[in-house]
């Protein structure tokens, strides 16, 4: 028996699909992927002249406690991608379950996504929305080729929070959080 992996890793993580020769269908894999429910964020930052940017993104996820640090990935030909690749700080906001309409708005490309949305500059000027679950301003920590994306690292300097029901996203589309009883998970 040989410890040696069945499939060979490859040395380029940043081209591990860039070829046309790999089995896995795209649309089927991002079907694949849409099982797995998501919160909805708006990710935003300060661009030039403090000009505010956001887009909508699922791909957020925590990575570490000690030191307390986040991560969220945006597709490389984003037109926004320059103002967050140049932010001193991003901001992660998690939308409520009222916040849908917000979501779709910053999901769309536009040239003034914040006309009439009522927000805050956080730390580096990045906004913080209003009606947020929560909040959590980073400093940009660092920033990573993964495939078609750019994974950026968040070092947490501030977060807030509060108990409103949270925005989820499965299948391509929008839905709601429903708690158990609390009680342990029955068995099949």
């Amino acid at each position: 028996m040989t410890d040696a992996p069945k499939h060979p890793i490859n040395p380029d993580p940043a081209n591990e699909l860039a070829s046309d020769h790999s089995p896995i269908d795209p649309r089927d894999f991002r079907n694949a992927l849409g099982t797995y429910a998501t919160g909805v964020t708006i990710i935003t930052a300060a661009g030039a002249g403090g000009k505010p940017y956001g887009i909508t993104c699922n791909s957020f996820a925590s990575v570490s406690l000690n030191p307390p640090l986040v991560l969220w990935s945006l597709v490389i030909f984003s037109t926004s991608m320059s103002a967050f690749q140049n932010a001193s700080h991003f901001a992660v906001n998690v939308l409520g379950a009222s916040q849908q309409a917000l979501a779709n708005r910053f999901a769309k490309s536009s040239d003034d996504k914040f006309a009439g949305v009522d927000w805050t500059p956080g730390l580096g000027g990045a906004p913080l929305l209003a009606d947020s679950v929560a909040n959590f301003q980073c400093r940009s920590a660092g920033r990573y080729y993964g495939g078609d994306h750019i994974i950026f690292l968040g070092a947490v300097e501030a977060y807030a929070y509060n108990r409103k029901e949270p925005l989820l996203f499965a299948r391509g589309g929008y839905g709601r959080f429903l708690p158990g009883d609390g009680g342990s998970a029955s068995k099949p």
